[in-house]
């Protein structure tokens, strides 16, 4: 019997297809705004990327062969924690109200709480998902190895989220000073957030941005995969191949951490300091000849035999 797409993982995948049309008529349609943005850009944000995210998952999980069981029930714990998580976000983008970082009523609190607890699941059951996919043997060792890379570098970009939840410094004078207005936690650091951001991505243009590492860990998943895919057609040996993966899995690893080092010290991502761009410029220089030694190490091996 050939292998199956994980059916609830693609009926997520599908509904948040749905749930990406709704929100794009709401952004049009629906002048409210919460927190400096319009109030269908975050279900329209999670949509796409909980989508993109399902339907990878789903791939990956109809080309594994051990532990296939296992890998089923996490795929379907992924789809219930998602599930759950965007029913929260779209009731508050109803409700006019905040999803993220809100403790200002008993509500909005259990709301909160509820979606931090469904993203530790979320978390430990993606984790599930990438010890069944490491632990495959069969197909094609390049893909293999850019999808292990790739859920490394996912968890890792959700991981960063964890970095949004701790307070402040305002908060934390505020909450010292008992005038606390009930918020926890921020997107964005050295400015508050709501101010002047990016169009589509909502990302700071004044302050550092944790959500713009974060986003780009979690589409390692789907990144590295491509990548190995699109170099099948051009590159015919495969040893090449897989250290031209595995390059570009410690760039993307080094690429993460940039730009989480970015927001943490309170720069805007299209305004870097000169340090920043130093570290950049080093990290591209690095990738760069890696790839190159890969290849060319291979020519040397092929003149030698």
């Amino acid at each position: 019997m050939s292998p199956r797409w994980h059916r609830p993982l693609l009926w997520f995948a599908a509904a948040m297809g749905l749930l990406t049309v709704v929100a794009l008529v709401g952004l049009f349609t629906d002048d409210r705004q919460i927190v400096g943005s319009p109030a269908w850009l975050k279900p329209f944000k999670f949509a796409v990327s909980l989508g993109l995210y399902a339907l990878t998952l789903a791939w990956l999980l109809k080309k594994a062969h051990r532990l296939r069981r296992t890998g089923w029930w996490a795929g379907t714990v992924v789809t219930v924690a998602s599930l759950g998580e965007m029913v929260l976000i779209v009731l508050q983008a109803v409700r006019g109200r905040p999803s993220h970082f809100n403790n200002s009523t008993p509500f909005d609190e259990t709301v909160w709480s509820l979606m931090g607890n469904l993203v530790m699941v979320l978390w430990t059951a993606s984790l599930v998902v990438a010890v069944v996919i490491a632990v495959q043997r069969d197909g094609d060792p390049v893909v293999r190895s850019a999808a292990r890379s790739g859920f490394a570098l996912s968890l890792a970009g959700m991981a960063v989220a964890f970095l949004m939840t701790m307070p402040t410094d305002a908060q934390r004078a505020a909450i010292d000073a008992g005038t606390s207005n009930g918020f926890v936690g921020a997107h964005s650091v050295g400015v508050a957030d709501g101010g002047p951001s990016m169009p589509v991505t909502g990302w700071s243009t004044t302050g550092g941005d944790l959500r713009i590492a974060h986003f780009v860990g979690i589409h390692a998943l789907q990144a590295l995969p491509l990548l190995a895919l699109l170099l099948a057609g051009f590159v015919a040996d495969q040893r090449v191949r897989l250290r031209l993966v595995r390059v570009a899995a410690a760039g993307y690893a080094g690429l993460i951490a940039l730009l989480t080092w970015q927001a943490l010290r309170g720069q805007p991502l299209l305004d870097p300091d000169r340090t920043t761009l130093l570290a950049a410029g080093a990290l591209t220089v690095l990738v760069a000849a890696a790839a190159a030694a890969g290849t060319t190490v291979r020519r040397r091996e092929l003149q030698s035999t």
